[in-house]
């Protein structure tokens, strides 16, 4: 069966569209993993900076006013400081090691978060030996003049529903 120039022009264009589409769907993906890398390699920068005791790169990656829960008090505070770092790494003979685990990244737009286990490994300033526990963290992040920045971090260990309220810093993936 033969058909009209016209109707071969129409199959033509047809499927120029769907390559066309196909094409941009596939952009689209490798767009939105290469954010995805973006922001996995920006969560690495906090293993690195503890670990070469690099206060300003830790505090680098937070936006100005970040919203940050962290296992040490207060509650809550806005903002991360060098100095506060500095003050908290002099606290450690060594490195302090961040291990990431079960991290997961999902990136939407100009938003993203992120939330995995980690574990944290150093020796006390003045200790025979050191400590290893897990905790929990969560990240929020917002591109902010084309780089991404942490605007919210939680992070916990759970604790035992015994009545003692201790850490469970026992506890292993």
């Amino acid at each position: 069966m033969t058909t009209s120039p016209a109707t071969d022009q129409a199959d033509t264009r047809a499927d120029e569209a769907a390559v066309r589409a196909v094409l941009a769907e596939e952009a689209a993906v490798r767009a939105l993993f290469a954010e995805e890398a973006a922001v996995r390699a920006l969560l690495a920068e906090e293993a690195e900076a503890m670990r070469t005791r690099d206060a300003e790169l830790a505090v680098a990656r937070y936006a100005t006013d970040a919203m940050i829960f962290d296992l040490a008090p207060p509650l809550g505070r806005r903002g991360h400081a060098a100095a506060g770092v500095r003050a908290w790494l002099a606290g450690f003979d060594g490195p302090v090691t961040i291990e990431t685990t079960e991290l997961e990244v999902t990136v939407g737009g100009d938003l993203a978060f992120a939330h995995g286990l980690r574990r944290m490994s150093a020796v006390p300033a003045g200790a025979a030996e050191g400590f290893s526990f897990w905790y929990r963290a969560t990240t929020c992040l917002r591109r902010v003049q084309g780089r991404w920045r942490v605007v919210h971090e939680h992070t916990s260990t759970p604790f035992h529903m015994d009545g003692s309220f201790r850490a469970a810093t026992d506890l292993q993936p």
